[in-house]
C-alpha cells in the first residue's frame, strides 16, 4: 500500500509509482567507515522528512519536477558482515533499479557507497566518467585498515579506470596529492569556486569525459556555514547559486545517469542542512527533467 509518509516529498500514489517514474530514490543508511563526527546513517531519513516541507514548483526552471514520477524505495541496508560483501550487496541492488531504467539517486550514508553505486552505473550504462563535489579527494589507497573506507572511495573508481572530474577540493594528504599530479586527474579546488572562470573550466573539463556521467555530491562540498551538518566540515566551499550553476551546467552538457547525496550528519533541532540536502537533489532531479522536456520538444 502507498505510504505518502516514506516518500520523497511526500508525493501522491500517481507521481510516486516505481513503474511509472523515471527517478527512483534509494534511502542507504550505511555507515561503517567513519572516522570522526558520526550519525550519516540518520541521513536518508532526515532528508526523507524535510522533502516533505518543500514546495513542488521551481521559479529557476519554470516547472514541477516531480511530474516524472519520483518513486522512493524501501531503505537499503546490506547484510553482509564483511565490508566488501556490503559493497557488492550496494551494487546488485543499484543495478537491479538502473537495469529497469531508472535514473538512481542513493541517499547516504557514508561515501564508501559511491563505488558500488558508480560501479553498477556502469555495468548497466558502459564506459561512464565520475563527476565529484566533495572537500576531500577520497584517494587513499586505504584507511585504518580497509581499501573500501570512505576516505578510499574516489581511489577505487580510478583505479577502476574510470574518468573523474573533482570540485571543491580543500583537504587531501601528501600521498593524494601525489596521485592527483602524477596521473594528472583533473581537480577544480575548493580556492577555485569563488573564481569567475569556475564555470568555463567546469565545462572544459567536462568535454574531456564520457557522454555519461555519475554525479556523486558530498554534503560537506558546501561552506560549513551553510551545511554544518556532516562528520568532517571544511572551512571554505561552495555556496548554493554557484553549486546550481554547476549542476544545470553538468545535466545539460552530459547525460547523467544516476547520482548519490552522502554524508549528511543531522543534528537535532537544525535542520538547515537536512532541508539543503533534500532542495539539492530536487534541483538535480529538475535539470534532469529540463533534458527530458527538451528532447521531447
Amino acid at each position: 500500500m502507498h505510504d505518502p509518509t516514506r516518500t520523497y516529498f511526500q508525493l501522491p500514489e500517481a507521481e510516486s509509482r516505481y513503474d511509472t517514474g523515471r527517478a527512483a530514490v534509494l534511502p542507504l543508511p550505511f555507515e561503517r567507515t567513519t572516522t570522526y563526527g558520526k550519525g550519516t546513517d540518520a541521513g536518508p531519513a532526515a532528508i526523507l522528512e524535510a522533502s516533505q516541507a518543500l514546495e513542488l514548483w521551481d521559479e529557476e526552471l519554470g516547472s514541477e519536477p516531480f511530474r516524472m514520477g519520483i518513486a522512493t524505495l524501501p531503505p537499503f541496508a546490506p547484510e553482509a558482515p564483511d565490508l566488501g560483501a556490503a559493497l557488492d550487496e550496494i551494487r546488485a541492488e543499484a543495478r537491479r533499479h538502473l537495469q529497469a531504467g531508472k535514473f538512481l539517486v542513493g541517499l547516504g550514508g557514508e561515501h564508501s557507497l559511491t563505488s558500488p553505486l558508480a560501479f553498477a552505473a556502469r555495468d548497466v550504462h558502459g564506459e561512464i566518467g565520475v563527476v565529484q563535489l566533495d572537500a576531500h579527494a577520497d584517494l587513499r589507497d586505504s584507511y585504518d585498515g580497509t581499501p573500501w573506507s570512505h576516505a578510499a572511495v574516489m581511489r577505487r573508481i580510478v583505479d577502476a579506470g574510470m574518468p573523474t572530474l573533482a570540485v571543491g577540493i580543500r583537504s587531501l594528504s601528501t600521498p593524494e596529492a601525489e596521485l592527483v599530479r602524477e596521473r594528472g586527474l583533473p581537480v577544480l579546488w575548493g580556492q577555485d569556486l569563488p573564481s569567475e572562470s569556475l564555470l568555463p573550466r567546469f565545462r572544459q573539463h567536462l568535454e574531456a569525459l564520457p557522454e555519461r556521467v555519475y554525479l556523486t555530491f558530498d554534503i560537506d562540498y558546501f561552506d560549513p556555514a551553510l551545511v554544518p551538518a556532516t562528520g568532517t566540515p571544511e572551512p571554505g566551499g561552495g555556496d548554493w547559486y554557484t553549486t546550481l550553476a554547476l549542476l544545470r551546467s553538468l545535466f545539460r552538457t552530459k547525460r547523467v545517469v544516476a547520482m548519490d547525496l552522502v554524508e549528511l550528519a543531522p543534528v537535532p533541532g537544525h535542520p538547515a542542512s537536512d532541508f539543503l540536502a533534500a532542495k539539492l537533489v530536487y534541483k538535480c532531479l529538475g535539470y534532469l527533467d529540463e533534458g527530458r522536456r527538451q528532447e521531447g520538444a
